[in-house]
C-alpha cells in the first residue's frame, strides 16, 4: 500500500472511532436537575426547604442603611448663594438646536461623491439671558387644568 492510501485509511478509522463513542461515556448524566444545583449553590439542601437563614442573609446584603444624606443634599440646594441668585434672576433663554441634513452630492474639481449626513448647530451664536422676571415659572395648578376653548 502506498503512503496516501494508508493516510486516508488511518484518517477514516480515527473519524469513525470518534463517532462510535456514546454520549453517556463522554457526558454522564447525573440525577441532579438545575433546580437542585441552584439550591446547593444557594446554601440550601437539595430538598424543598431552602435555607431561610441564607435567604435572610442575602436580603440583608441588599438593604441600604438609612441615613440623612438625601436631606442634607436637599438643604444644600435650598441654601442661598451667589450662583443660585444669579441663575434664578438671569435665566438662560432656550437656544434650540437646528438639525440640517446634507443630501449626498458630488464635491471638488474632480467629482468626488460625498455621502449624506446630518449636522447640528445652535440657533444663536451666543447664549441669551432673560431679564429679571422675564421668564416666569409656570404655576403647576394651571398646567393640570384642561384647556377650555370657546
Amino acid at each position: 500500500m502506498n503512503f496516501p492510501n494508508s493516510l486516508v485509511v488511518i484518517l477514516l478509522v480515527v473519524t469513525l472511532t470518534g463517532c462510535a463513542t456514546s454520549k453517556e461515556e463522554l457526558m454522564p448524566h447525573g440525577g441532579q436537575t438545575m433546580k437542585d444545583i441552584w439550591r446547593q449553590s444557594a446554601g440550601g439542601d437539595s430538598g424543598d426547604n431552602l435555607s431561610q437563614q441564607a435567604l435572610l442573609d442575602a436580603r440583608s446584603d441588599l438593604r441600604r442603611p438609612i441615613g440623612d444624606q438625601p436631606m442634607v443634599e436637599q438643604r444644600i440646594q435650598y441654601t442661598r448663594n451667589a450662583a443660585n441668585e444669579i441663575y434664578s434672576q438671569f435665566a438662560r433663554l432656550p437656544n434650540p438646536d437646528l438639525v440640517m441634513y446634507v443630501f449626498p452630492h458630488v464635491a471638488g474639481g474632480e467629482p468626488v461623491p460625498v455621502p449624506g449626513y446630518s449636522t447640528v448647530f445652535p440657533l444663536y451664536t451666543m447664549p441669551e439671558y432673560a431679564m429679571p422676571g422675564e421668564m416666569a415659572i409656570p404655576d403647576m395648578d394651571t398646567l393640570d387644568r384642561p384647556i377650555r376653548r370657546p
